[in-house]
């Protein structure tokens, strides 16, 4: 099974060339930037998110009631992850720091 996915999309000629001519000025090639877009809005990273809500905002996604659920439910979710200061990998690794700690898990 491969590891990747191809994700195509079109849009007119001129915004592409818009675009590849921007990404050159900014020395970006427009995979990485692509990637770099996708990964943000992955991450939650504050930026992207309000960049969403400016874009549901303005094309009447979602109402007003729904987007502020939405964004307090992910500071929330900033601010538990801030409490018990754990990361990722800590929390996928809790499991065998606990077997270590108590010698391994008895069996059901």
């Amino acid at each position: 099974m491969r590891e990747t996915k191809i994700v195509a999309f079109s849009f007119p000629v001129k915004t592409h060339a818009d675009l590849k001519a921007r990404l050159l000025y900014d020395g970006v090639p427009m995979t990485k930037f692509i990637r770099h877009c996708i990964q943000a809005y992955l991450d939650k990273d504050k930026d992207m998110l309000d960049f969403v809500e400016k874009y549901k905002v303005a094309n009447g996604i979602d109402n007003k009631k729904k987007r502020t659920k939405t964004r307090k439910l992910i500071e929330k979710g900033e601010k538990i992850t801030e409490l018990f200061n754990l990361t990722g990998k800590e929390i996928d690794n809790i499991y065998d720091i606990l077997e270590e700690e108590i010698g391994g898990f008895p069996e059901l």
